[in-house]
């Protein structure tokens, strides 16, 4: 239920707090004066588009905040609406919504405090409120619409939205088959490149790191002749094998039989002899190391071809698919992937055609399950409408809610006739309002026949009805009294007084015979301060209805009359209450 609107600095508002109660809720006041601005300020905070036209001139921005206090039916629906946009809701606390506008041009929307998008906040602002604007009402001439009033009657909307899931899914096999056959010639040729890609690269096989290895072992054997040269002539002059100079080994032998006779004679020499041992047994060594290395060594002119031509071959991978052989394996699981999807399902036409029919079973039973839910439930519907349009001095008319399907070639078999009929994500059915005024006229269809009153009064009919189901606990109504007589205005306050039983209603009016069942009534007035338009919102006590209903009636300054008769119409809603 809304508690309370706050607004600051919105058009012609500077300050105003509207404080609402449960039931009937009425705003009056002049024409002019701002009635619908302030619809236009719970529009915003709703989450509605919005214009800097509204930010009050001269004013950085402009503030609408709203408090409601969910109902324990509201609340389940609300908080999964609200917790997918982060926000939690406690049954024992206020719901506040606030929209700023700057006249920059942004906006910033927030839900008890925390940072949300304006569209967010139109979801959750869905759940609490229902605004029906002055043109709103014409809605019902659309065919369209008249659809969806059906199926909120029948209560199909889960029906109709599994149908919706499957048209869009059977739109999309009818364009993969379509495009499927547009690209065959473009799709054949990229997998007959992907395939040869693939088999490049698999027949060379490479593998991480292969082509650094590779290069190291081509220089090497390039160069075995020379390094076998150089490491026996290493190990001769370290053995003396090359016989015409002692060899290193024989010398260091030398070195340590007089380094050991010198120890034997000086204690303080010792350390010569250690460190020449050292010198004989690592250059031994060396000797033997390069004696083996030099018998490894040997030239292989077969092996060095071999080596050249995979570092070759992997080079030509790594031209065409990649700057490294990583990039090259990358580029092979990723064309395998691809070959795998051109040649999946996706691009099998049978396989599509045989979706594209079992689609289509589906959408032909479905399709008739709706439609034969909503052929039972319009029967009902046009009989409530009936009764509703009696209630509202609209006549003895006749109320028909059509169901049909149209052909189409394109569209589904409906069996068990040869028939092809249109379909659309709302099912299979056309649905229109046929009325006549009065009994023994022809049906023709409400927009042919229905004034802007009538409209009106019958889309409240039809609010009356649908209000039961409707779980919406705020309803709006902006101007619902268009083109409605003061005999009539008091049978519409009747229907709305019955709807607020249900849910809390909010209505702006100008007729004193709806304004008479307000339980809550707010008066808006315009005035001038400082050179400049300002209007203001006050509550009225039963006193101050009385006179405000007397200027409804027979302008100002308010007469004795007048005002006799504006006690009369509150006491006689009272009474009827009762």
């Amino acid at each position: 239920m809304l508690l309370e609107l706050s607004i600051s600095d919105f058009a012609i508002f500077e300050q105003a707090t509207l404080q609402f109660s449960d039931g009937l809720n009425v705003l009056t006041g002049e024409t002019g004066a701002g009635k619908s601005i302030l619809l236009d300020a719970l529009g915003a905070v709703l989450g509605a588009r919005v214009s800097t036209d509204l930010v009050r001139t001269g004013s950085r921005s402009a503030l609408v905040e709203a408090a409601f206090s969910p109902a324990d039916r509201d609340l389940g629906r609300l908080q999964d609406v609200a917790t997918g946009f982060g926000v939690d809701l406690s049954p024992d606390e206020s719901l506040i919504l606030s929209r700023e506008i700057l006249a920059s041009g942004r906006s910033i929307a927030r839900v008890n405090g925390r940072l949300l998008t304006a569209g967010a906040l139109a979801s959750i602002g869905s759940v609490l409120v229902d605004i029906h604007g002055q043109s709103d009402h014409l809605a019902i001439l659309r065919t369209s619409e008249q659809l969806n009033l059906l199926d909120r009657f029948a209560g199909t909307g889960p029906l109709r939205n599994s149908i919706g899931e499957l048209v869009r899914a059977w739109r999309e096999t009818g364009n993969a088959l379509s495009e499927l056959g547009k690209g065959e010639r473009e799709r054949a040729q990229r997998v007959d490149l992907l395939r040869y890609q693939i088999e490049e690269i698999d027949a060379i096989g490479p593998t991480p790191g292969e082509d650094g290895a590779l290069v190291q072992e081509r220089d090497l054997l390039r160069s075995a002749d020379r390094l076998e040269t150089d490491a026996r002539a290493a190990f001769a002059l370290l053995s003396g094998d090359d016989g015409d100079v002692e060899g290193v080994v024989a010398g260091l032998r030398e070195v340590s039989g007089l380094t050991r006779e010198i120890a034997a004679l000086d204690a303080r020499s010792e350390t010569f002899l250690e460190r020449a041992n050292d010198l004989l047994v690592l250059t031994e060594d060396l000797m033997r190391e390069l004696r083996d290395y030099a018998d490894s060594l040997e030239s292989d002119e077969q092996r060095l071809q071999m080596v050249e031509d995979r570092i070759d071959g992997l080079n030509t991978l790594k031209r065409k698919y990649g700057e490294s052989l990583e990039a090259v394996i990358a580029y092979r699981d990723q064309a395998e992937l691809e070959l795998e999807y051109l040649n999946s399902s996706s691009f099998d036409a049978e396989t599509l055609r045989q979706e594209l029919v079992r689609q289509a079973d589906d959408i032909s039973h479905k399709g008739q399950k709706l439609s034969n839910a909503r052929t039972s439930s319009a029967s009902e519907l046009g009989k409530r409408i009936e009764l509703a349009i009696a209630d509202l001095n609209m006549g003895n008319a006749e109320v028909r809610v059509e169901v049909s399907q149209r052909d189409d070639a394109n569209g589904i078999d409906l069996p068990p006739a040869d028939r092809r009929v249109h379909v659309d994500e709302t099912g299979l059915d056309h649905v229109q309002f046929l009325i006549a005024p009065n009994r023994g006229e022809a049906l023709k269809p409400l927009a042919r026949i229905a004034s802007g009153g009538e409209t009106a009064r019958l889309m409240l009919a039809i609010k009356s009805i649908l209000s039961e189901a409707d779980l919406t606990p705020t309803l709006v109504f902006d101007e619902i009294d268009v083109g409605v007589g003061g005999r009539s205005g008091q049978v519409v306050g009747e229907k709305l007084r019955d709807i607020a039983t249900k849910h809390q209603v909010v209505v702006v009016t100008h007729l004193p015979q709806i304004a008479a069942f307000a339980e809550t009534h707010l008066k808006i007035e315009k005035h001038e301060r400082s050179g400049r338009t300002i209007s203001t919102v006050k509550s009225l006590d039963s006193h101050g209805r009385e006179v405000e209903l007397a200027a409804m009636l027979d302008g100002t300054p308010v007469s004795a009359a007048s005002l006799t008769n504006a006690r009369a119409m509150i006491a006689r809603v009272a009474q009827q209450a009762h």
